[in-house]
């Protein structure tokens, strides 16, 4: 079981154009034993650039939890499923946590088949 301090748990970001793009993401995520979790935050606003103009979007983010074991799979699965033609894929190290939780995140994405 993971401990307090286990950097296999990953939290990977990603956004989408809507409520309902974001839904059907996080549910084939979780479904597919990908992620544990997926919060979906609607009312976001992002501002980038994006060929050579600056761009403003009302988005949905995910917040998806995940371990590193799944996470080459899960942004494959993500950006094969994202509408986006590049899709915001950012995973960031999990260097803490109450450990029970980080237990149920490498429970819930093993691929036991």
């Amino acid at each position: 079981m993971p401990t307090a301090t286990d950097p296999r748990v990953r939290l990977v970001l990603s956004t989408c154009p809507d409520a309902q793009t974001a839904d059907a993401l996080a549910t084939a995520l979780v479904d597919e034993r990908l992620a544990a979790c997926v919060n979906v935050l609607p009312g976001i606003r992002s501002v980038y650039r994006w060929q050579g103009a600056i761009e403003r979007s009302q988005e949905v983010l995910l917040l998806i939890k995940t371990t590193a074991a799944r996470q080459d799979e899960l942004i494959a699965r993500l950006k094969t499923l994202h509408p986006y033609e590049l899709p915001e894929a950012l995973a960031v190290e999990a260097v803490g946590g109450l450990a029970a939780y980080l237990g149920w995140v490498d429970e819930q994405t093993r691929d036991d088949d």
